[in-house]
C-alpha cells in the first residue's frame, strides 16, 4: 500500500512539474508574438477565470489590455457586440476568443 502511495506522489510532483515546464514554453512564446494592443480582455469582477488568465499573461509578461464589463461604458458595449456568452473575452486583433487558452492565443497572433 505504501509503495502505491508512493508511487502516486511521484506521479503527481512529475505531473505538476511538466504542467510548469509547458506554462513556461507557453508564456514564453506568446511574449515573443503579443504586441501592446494586440490581446484585449474583457473581464468580470467577480470571474475567476478572468482573475487567473489576468495573472497567467502577467506572470508571463504578456502585454494585454483589461477592461471590466461593470465600470467601462465602452467596455460593457464592446462585450455586447461581442455577443460573448461569457468572460473572459479575447479580442486577439479584433477576433473574439471565449475564455483564456495560451494556445489560441499563440496560434491566432501567429497568423494560424
Amino acid at each position: 500500500m505504501i509503495r502505491v502511495l508512493l508511487i502516486a506522489a511521484a506521479a503527481y510532483v512529475l505531473l505538476v512539474a511538466m504542467q510548469g515546464r509547458t506554462d513556461k514554453q507557453a508564456g514564453t512564446a506568446l511574449a515573443a508574438l503579443a504586441k501592446p494592443g494586440d490581446i484585449v480582455m474583457l473581464s468580470s469582477e467577480t470571474c475567476m477565470h478572468c482573475d487567473q488568465a489576468r495573472r497567467w499573461l502577467t506572470e508571463y509578461g504578456v502585454p494585454f489590455r483589461e477592461c471590466f464589463i461593470e465600470r467601462d461604458a465602452a467596455c460593457a458595449d464592446s462585450y455586447r457586440a461581442q455577443q460573448s456568452p461569457g468572460t473572459p473575452t479575447l479580442l486577439v486583433r479584433g477576433e473574439r476568443q471565449v475564455g483564456f487558452d495560451p494556445g489560441l492565443v499563440t496560434k491566432a497572433l501567429s497568423g494560424g
